[in-house]
């Protein structure tokens, strides 16, 4: 949503529902991340503004609109071992039509090889990053609501903090940022 922001087509007010994998969760065990508890059930958790991502997703957003951007974030536990898939919506300003809300997508990230913009009608899924650092991202304007829709699908573990440390050691370095990085996930 960021460039969305950048661009002033929606206010500063974001809702954020993401569903992440078990290892989202980190490494500490957990009754509640055991497979028999997660498989076939899905859950939200740490509701309410109580997410230690708050704060960092409300600065950064804040940082790209230029002005203080609220979030509210609902993640949600999936049955799944890993990924993210993210959907994010913020009240559009004016009548933003999708095509403003894809260009400022794909101008933005024009120079980004990780990010993809799916073409008009392919939508982010989780098993299309998995095993890799690409961003799958897709936007949609609820006209009915109001409304700018962006979902967004990465894979935790690629491009999470593992494969960004290294994305950032790479360009750190004066190396190809894509370094050792796959853009292509390992799904059929």
């Amino acid at each position: 949503m960021a460039p969305v922001l950048a661009a002033g087509l929606v206010a500063p007010d974001v809702v954020i529902v993401a569903a992440s994998g078990t290892s989202g969760a980190g490494r500490k065990p957990s009754d509640a991340l055991l497979a028999t508890q997660v498989m076939g059930s899905m859950s939200a958790y740490k509701v309410g503004g109580s997410h230690q991502h708050t704060p960092e997703m409300e600065q950064t957003l804040s940082a790209s609109a230029g002005v203080p951007v609220t979030v509210s974030f609902t993640p949600l536990l999936a049955p799944m071992p890993r990924g993210i898939l993210a959907t994010v919506s913020a009240p559009m300003n004016g009548s933003t039509s999708v095509g403003d809300v894809r260009s400022a997508l794909t101008e933005a990230y024009a120079d980004e090889p990780f990010v993809h913009v799916l073409p008009e009608g392919h939508w982010p899924q989780t098993s299309s990053v998995a095993g890799s650092n690409a961003v799958h991202l897709q936007c949609a304007v609820d006209e009915h609501a109001g409304r700018v829709v962006v979902v967004s699908a990465i894979d935790n573990l690629g491009k999470g903090a593992a494969g960004q440390a290294l994305q950032n050691a790479n360009l750190m370095l004066g190396l190809d940022e894509g370094l050792g990085l796959s853009m292509n996930g390992v799904a059929p």
